[in-house]
C-alpha cells in the first residue's frame, strides 16, 4: 500500500471518527475504499458464572464478585468491548478515571476507552444505572466482546 493511500485511509477513518458514523465508502478511479464500525458497546447479561479475565501479563485478574453471579442479581449488564485494542480508564495517563466503582453513570456517558490502530473509541453506558465493578485494568489489551464493566441498571418502576 502506497504512503498516500494509507494517509486517505487514515483520514477517511478520522472523519467517520469525527463525526460519529458508522460508514463511509469512496471510490475513485482504481481504488474504492469503504470503512465501517460497531457504534455503540454491546451490553449483555453476564453469564451465571464468568471466566476470568486474562491481563496482558498473563495473571489471572480477579473474578466477578460472588454477589454478581447470584440469580437474584442477573438484571447486572456487561458492557464488552466492541473491538480488540487496548484498555484505558482514563483519557490521558495523568487524568481521573472516567468512572469509578458505585458511581452513578448516565446512558451515553463515556466509561473508557479502547484504543485499536491509533483510534481512541470512548465506551458509553447504554443504561443509568450504578458501576458496580470495573473487571479490566488500565493499560490492559482487551479482546472483541471481552467484559469491561458491571452495571446495576435504575429502574424507573
Amino acid at each position: 500500500m502506497r504512503s498516500e493511500q494509507r494517509k486517505e485511509i487514515q483520514d477517511l477513518v478520522q472523519i467517520l471518527t469525527d463525526q460519529n458514523l458508522t460508514e463511509i465508502e469512496v471510490e475513485r478511479k482504481d481504488l474504492r475504499i469503504r470503512i465501517r464500525r460497531d457504534h455503540a458497546p454491546m451490553i449483555s447479561t453476564p453469564p451465571v458464572s464468568a471466566p476470568p479475565v486474562i491481563e496482558s501479563g498473563g495473571e489471572t485478574a480477579p473474578q466477578i464478585p460472588k454477589e454478581s453471579s447470584d440469580v437474584g442479581n442477573a438484571r447486572l449488564l456487561t458492557v464488552t468491548s466492541p473491538i480488540v485494542g487496548t484498555f484505558y480508564r482514563s483519557p490521558s495517563p495523568d487524568a481521573d478515571a472516567y468512572v469509578e466503582e458505585n458511581d452513578i453513570v448516565s446512558k451515553g456517558q463515556v466509561l473508557c476507552i479502547v484504543e485499536a490502530m491509533k483510534l481512541m473509541n470512548e465506551i458509553e453506558s447504554e443504561a443509568d444505572g450504578r458501576l458496580v465493578k470495573a473487571l479490566v485494568e488500565s493499560g490492559a489489551s482487551v479482546e472483541y466482546g471481552q467484559p469491561l464493566f458491571l452495571i446495576d441498571p435504575i429502574t424507573t418502576s
